[in-house]
C-alpha cells in the first residue's frame, strides 16, 4: 500500500490508494449481477472494476468481446460482439450492443483495459449471462391447478403437485423455470431447489409475474426422477390490507414450470406442467403471511418429491385458464435467510416459555422438539414486552402472528413455516413437551440478499446503536418490497416511506436491483391521470399523496445518483411526467396545490396533544414544495437524457411554482405561514426561497431548532432537517439534535432498548407504557434516513450530482456533536471508499481510501 500524507496546521490527511500486483480487472457483472442465468433483458449493462499498483491510474480505454462459446471466446473468434476500443473512463452500465440473444443462450465476455498510463490490462477472466424465456411462444408449460373445490373465504391446505420423469441419456446442462400465482417452493428427487423464500416474490401481478430460473443439473439422475411443487396463499390470496381482505389477486393458487434438458449429444428433452401431473394436500393446513401457519406433521408425506412415491391416491390436475404474457424474469435480490439468531434468554412463565431473541428480527422460529403424536406447539411472536415483563401484542392489530406445529411423535422432530413470516423479537412458546433449551430454538432472519455496501462507526456507542438499527430497519423491511412494517396487519409496500429512506439504503445495501424492480411495479399501477398509489403493489386502490407518489421521482433520481445508472431514469422517464402532469392538473392554473387528500408531514411532534397544537404544517404548503421539487428533478432527467425541451419546459414550470409558492406561504417579514421546522427545512432544502428570504428563513429555521432543542418534524422534514442545518452553516444544531437522548429524537429510542427504528418517537413511553396500538410499529425505517446525514456529513463521504455513481467523490466530514472519531466505508460501483477521522486535542487524523 502507498500512503500519501499531508501536514497542514493542525491537520494530517492519510489517503490510501487502493492496489493490487498491477494493472488487472475484476468484479465483472451483468445488469448488477455476477453470471446472472435466466434474464429476459437483451441489451444488458457490462461492469467491471479496475485495479492498478500506480498512484493516479484511471481507465482511458476499454474494449469488450462476446461470443456463445469460451473457448471462441477465448481465442478472439466468432464474436457476436466486439466494442472495438472506445476512448472512455467509464467502466460501468455499459450497454450490450451485440447479437441479440435467444431464449436459453448463454453469452460469455470480457474485457480490457488501458489506463492513462499507457499501461494494458490482459484480457479480464470471462463472465457471462444466461438469457431466460425471452419468446413467451417458448413457454410451452400449462398453468395448473388442483380440481377440488376450497372455501375462498379463509385459508386452505397447501396444494402439493408432483410429477415422475425419465431421463435417459447423460445430462450435460438442465434448467427449471417456473412460477405461481401464490407461492411456492419446489423439491426435485426429494431435495429443495435454491435457497430463495417467498417466490416467485410480489409484483403488480396483473402485469407482471416473475419466475425463477435454477440449475438444477446436479438435482437429476439418469434414470427416473421426480419434482414436487408445494403452494401456499402468499400476497395472491391470502389476507392483505384491510380493504378488501383475502383474494386480492384471485382465488385459485396455480403453477407452472418448465424443465429443459441437455444430454451430452446436444439434444433436449422438456418436461412440463400439464394435466399429466398429480395433486393432494399434506401437513400445511393453513397458511397465512399475517395469521401464521398450522402444519400438521401427522399429514407428512414422505418422499412425496421422489421417483417410486406412491401417488395412486392423489388426485388429477386441471388447465388454468391463466395468461404467460406477463411472465417475466426475476428482477430483484431474492428473499433468503441471511442470519441465524439464538435466544439470549429462555423464561418459564405459566402460559409458556417466554423467548428473548436480543433482535427486533424478521422471520420465524425454527423449533426442535420431542412428544407424542398430536402434541400442539404454539408460537405467537411480539415485538416489546409490557411494563409488567409480559408479552404485548396489541400493536399487531388483526394479525394472530401465530405459528402452530402438531408433532408426529417418536424420534426429535425440526420444525418451521414455509409461507409466512413474522416480525418480532419476544416469542412466547405453549405446549413445548419438555424444557425448552436454546439447543432447540433458532431465530432465522430474512430479507431481501442485498450485497452489504456500507458501514458506519463513531466513538458514541449509542450512536453506533442507531446506526445498527437503521441497518436491521432496513432488513426488516426490505422483503421483496420496501415495506412500512413486517409486523402488524400491513407491511405493505408504502410509498411515503420508500422515499424518504433510499438514500440511507444505498449507503448500507447494494438496493440498486431491489429499487429498479419496485419502480416497474410502480409504474406499472399508477393510474391513467398520473396518480401514483399509496402503496406498490397497489392493493389499497388510492394515491395521489404528496411526498408518498412522489417516490416515482426522488428515489430514481436516488438511484442514478449512487449507481450513476442512467437506465433507471430512461425506464421510469414516463412514469415521471405523468406524476408532474397529475399535479400539475389538481395544482390548476394559480400553481397552488390545495385541497385535496395528503398525509402532509405524518406524525409530526406532539400532534395529539391537548395542550398544544403541534408541529403542524400546511398540506397545501407542503404539496406546492414537493410539487416545485419533483419538477425540477424531470428537468435535471431531462437534460441528462438530452431532451432539451421538456429540461426547459420543467425548469420554468418548477421556477414558476417556486414564485406562487412564495407569493401563497412567504410572507412579508419572511416567515412561512406555517411556522415550523419541517416547513423552513422543505423550502430552504428544496431551494424554493430568493437569497433574502433565504437567511430569514434559515434565522427561523435555526431559532425554532433551538428554542425547542429537539425535533419536530415527521417523515417527510426529518430525512432533510439535519442536512438543511449542515447547508446553513449550524452543524452545531444538527450534531445536537442526533446527541439528544430524551424524548423526541433518534437516540430516544436507542435508550429504551430499540434494536430497529420505531414508528413513533415515543412508541414506548418512558413509564413502559404504549402510545396508540393501532399505529405504533416498533420496526418502521423511515425516520432511520438520517443515516444519509451520518454517511456525509459525520463520516464525509458524498456524491458528486454531477458525475454520479461516485465517478467523482466527495471527501467533506465535519467533525462535531462531541464525537472524537468516525469512519465509514461504502462499495461504490467503482470500488470500495473510506473516509475516517480522530480528533485528538486539536490535530484532526483523517484516512481515506478511494476506488
Amino acid at each position: 500500500m502507498k500512503i500519501h500524507k499531508l501536514f497542514l496546521t493542525n491537520l494530517l490527511l492519510t489517503l490510501t490508494i487502493s492496489l493490487s500486483a498491477q494493472l488487472q480487472i475484476g468484479s465483472l457483472t451483468t445488469d448488477y449481477k455476477t453470471n446472472p442465468i435466466g434474464i429476459d433483458n437483451p441489451t444488458p449493462k457490462l461492469s467491471w472494476i479496475i485495479q492498478s499498483d500506480q498512484s493516479n491510474t484511471m481507465q482511458a480505454s476499454y474494449e469488450i468481446r462476446a461470443a456463445l462459446d469460451p473457448a471462441d471466446l477465448a481465442k478472439g473468434r466468432k464474436q457476436i460482439w466486439s466494442s472495438g476500443k472506445v476512448l472512455s473512463s467509464q467502466s460501468v452500465h455499459i450497454k450490450y450492443d451485440g447479437q441479440v440473444p435467444l431464449s436459453f443462450q448463454r453469452v460469455y465476455w470480457q474485457v480490457r483495459v488501458e489506463d492513462n498510463h499507457g499501461k494494458k490490462s490482459k484480457w479480464s477472466d470471462p463472465a457471462f449471462w444466461e438469457m431466460g424465456i425471452v419468446d413467451k411462444a417458448a413457454w410451452e408449460a400449462d398453468w395448473i391447478t388442483p380440481t377440488w373445490e376450497e372455501d375462498i373465504k379463509k385459508s386452505n391446505p397447501s396444494p402439493y403437485l408432483r410429477k415422475e420423469f425419465t431421463l435417459g441419456k447423460a445430462i450435460t446442462r438442465a434448467r427449471l423455470y417456473i412460477s405461481a400465482q401464490g407461492l411456492y417452493q419446489v423439491e426435485v428427487n426429494g431435495l429443495r431447489v435454491g435457497s430463495q423464500e417467498f417466490t416467485p416474490g410480489w409484483t403488480s401481478y396483473e402485469t407482471r409475474l416473475q419466475y425463477q430460473t435454477y440449475d438444477i443439473t446436479s438435482n437429476l439422475v439418469q434414470n427416473k426422477n421426480a419434482i414436487g411443487i408445494v403452494l401456499g396463499d402468499g400476497w395472491f390470496r391470502g389476507n392483505l390490507g384491510w380493504i378488501d381482505g383475502r383474494n386480492n389477486y384471485g382465488e385459485r393458487l396455480a403453477a407452472i414450470a418448465q424443465i429443459i434438458v441437455e444430454y451430452s449429444d446436444g439434444s433436449k428433452i422438456m418436461i412440463s406442467t400439464d394435466e399429466s401431473w398429480k395433486a393432494t394436500t399434506g401437513p400445511i393446513l393453513e397458511s397465512d403471511i399475517y395469521n401464521g401457519e398450522v402444519y400438521d406433521a401427522n399429514k407428512e408425506l414422505t418422499g412425496w418429491s421422489k421417483a417410486g412415491y406412491d401417488d395412486g391416491a392423489w388426485e388429477e390436475t386441471r388447465k388454468a385458464d391463466i395468461s404467460k404474457e406477463n411472465l417475466i424474469s426475476s428482477e430483484g435480490p431474492p428473499v433468503k435467510i441471511v442470519n441465524e439468531l439464538v435466544p439470549i434468554s429462555i423464561e418459564k412463565r405459566e402460559e409458556g416459555w417466554l423467548v428473548d431473541m436480543g433482535q427486533n428480527m424478521v422471520g420465524w422460529i425454527q423449533i426442535k422438539a420431542s412428544g407424542m403424536s398430536g402434541d400442539a406447539i404454539t408460537l405467537r411472536h411480539a415485538e416489546v414486552l409490557d411494563k409488567d415483563g409480559n408479552m404485548y401484542y396489541d400493536n399487531l392489530r388483526a394479525a394472530k402472528c401465530t405459528n402452530t406445529f402438531l408433532l408426529k411423535g417418536g424420534e426429535e422432530e425440526t420444525f418451521e413455516p414455509h409461507f409466512t413470516f413474522q416480525g418480532f423479537r419476544y416469542v412466547m412458546v405453549a405446549g413445548y413437551p419438555g424444557e425448552l433449551t436454546a439447543a432447540n430454538i433458532m431465530g432465522m432472519v430474512i430479507h431481501s440478499a442485498m450485497e452489504p455496501a456500507g458501514t458506519f462507526v463513531c466513538s458514541d456507542p449509542l450512536i453506533n446503536q442507531l446506526q445498527h438499527n437503521i441497518v436491521w430497519g432496513l432488513k426488516g423491511n426490505f422483503l421483496d418490497v420496501p415495506t412500512d412494517c413486517p409486523q402488524r396487519d400491513e407491511r405493505l409496500g408504502w410509498t411515503g416511506d420508500a422515499q424518504v429512506f433510499a438514500p440511507t439504503a444505498c449507503f448500507n445495501v447494494d438496493a440498486a436491483t431491489f429499487y429498479t424492480k419496485w419502480l416497474r411495479d410502480l409504474e406499472a399501477d399508477q393510474d391513467e391521470d398520473g396518480s401514483i398509489p399509496h402503496v406498490v403493489p397497489n392493493v389499497l386502490g388510492h394515491g395521489g399523496a404528496t411526498g408518498w407518489a412522489d417516490a416515482g421521482i426522488t428515489i430514481p433520481w436516488a438511484i442514478y445518483l449512487d449507481y450513476g445508472d442512467v437506465s433507471v431514469l430512461e425506464n421510469q422517464y414516463e412514469s415521471m411526467k405523468q406524476w408532474i402532469a397529475y399535479m400539475k392538473q389538481r395544482a390548476g392554473e394559480d400553481l397552488i396545490w390545495e385541497g385535496d387528500s395528503h398525509f402532509g408531514d405524518w406524525l409530526s411532534f406532539a400532534s395529539t396533544r391537548s395542550d398544544y397544537m403541534g408541529a403542524y404544517t400546511l398540506k397545501d404548503l407542503i404539496a406546492t414544495a414537493y410539487y416545485a421539487y419533483s419538477s425540477s428533478i424531470v428537468a435535471k432527467v431531462a437534460d441528462i437524457l438530452g431532451n432539451e425541451t421538456d429540461a426547459t419546459y420543467y425548469q420554468q414550470l418548477s421556477e414558476k411554482v417556486g414564485l406562487a409558492f412564495n407569493k401563497e406561504f412567504v410572507t412579508s417579514t419572511g416567515r412561512l405561514v406555517s411556522h415550523t421546522q419541517t416547513a423552513y427545512t422543505l423550502a430552504l432544502a428544496f431551494d424554493l426561497l430568493d437569497e433574502e428570504t433565504a437567511g430569514k428563513g434559515a434565522a427561523h429555521l435555526a431559532k425554532d431548532v433551538e428554542q425547542f432543542g429537539h425535533i419536530t418534524t415527521g417523515f417527510l422534514g426529518t430525512p432533510l432537517i439535519s442536512l438543511t442545518l449542515t447547508d446553513i452553516d449550524r452543524n452545531d444544531l444538527a450534531y445536537m439534535l442526533l446527541n439528544r437522548k430524551a424524548y423526541p429524537s433518534w437516540l430516544y429510542p436507542v435508550t429504551m432498548g430499540a434494536t430497529t427504528i420505531w414508528e413513533r418517537w415515543d412508541g414506548q413511553k418512558p413509564d413502559s407504557t404504549f402510545q396508540n396500538p393501532g399505529m405504533n410499529s416498533f420496526n418502521h425505517y423511515a425516520y432511520g434516513a438520517i443515516g444519509k446525514w451520518m454517511y456525509e456529513v459525520v463520516a464525509g463521504i458524498g456524491i458528486d450530482e454531477q458525475n454520479p455513481g461516485y465517478k467523482h467523490i466527495i471527501i467533506n466530514p465535519r467533525p462535531g456533536g462531541g464525537l472524537s472519531s468516525a469512519r465509514a466505508t461504502h462499495q461504490s460501483m467503482y470500488g470500495e471508499i473510506s473516509s475516517g477521522w480522530e480528533l485528538e486535542e486539536e490535530k484532526l487524523t483523517m484516512k481515506v481510501k478511494i476506488p
